[in-house]
């Protein structure tokens, strides 16, 4: 996808991956675009798992989604050992896949409030006006 893909493109797979977590249970999903704020990446999608085995199933589901919607691999994954905190690092945007205790912990979104949040539900995506 890179270099720099149309915020369009990024945005179409970063609800892609947010929808993908929520088919496996993840909660609290939320996209939050950072591009304004930093210039290493256009998006986070941020996730929790309830234990490790969920965590693994939602970073599976993710990159398997996102690929079959057109996008790329992740360039790398990290934290899948001990699955309190994966990062899916596709360039553009990156995907925080987290078990309860640990967001709570970082919080990200506080950390990030200033970043504008992307609706990636159905029902959050008609009262925008859609992707």
């Amino acid at each position: 996808m890179s270099p720099r893909s149309s915020l369009d493109q990024v945005r179409e797979l970063a609800v892609e991956a947010a929808r993908a977590a929520s088919d496996k249970q993840g909660q609290d999903t939320v996209i939050l675009a950072i591009g304004e704020l930093v210039s290493i990446t256009d998006a986070f999608v941020l996730t929790s798992g309830t234990n490790p085995r969920q965590v693994r199933t939602i970073v599976e589901e993710v990159e398997l989604k996102v690929k079959q919607a057109g996008g790329p691999g992740p360039s790398r994954i990290e934290g899948l050992d001990d699955a309190r905190w994966v990062l899916m690092d596709y360039g553009d945007f990156v995907v925080h896949v987290f078990l309860e205790e640990a967001r709570e912990f970082y919080e990200l979104e506080r950390l990030w409030r200033d970043a504008e949040v992307w609706a990636w539900d159905d029902e959050a995506l008609a009262a925008s006006g859609g992707v």
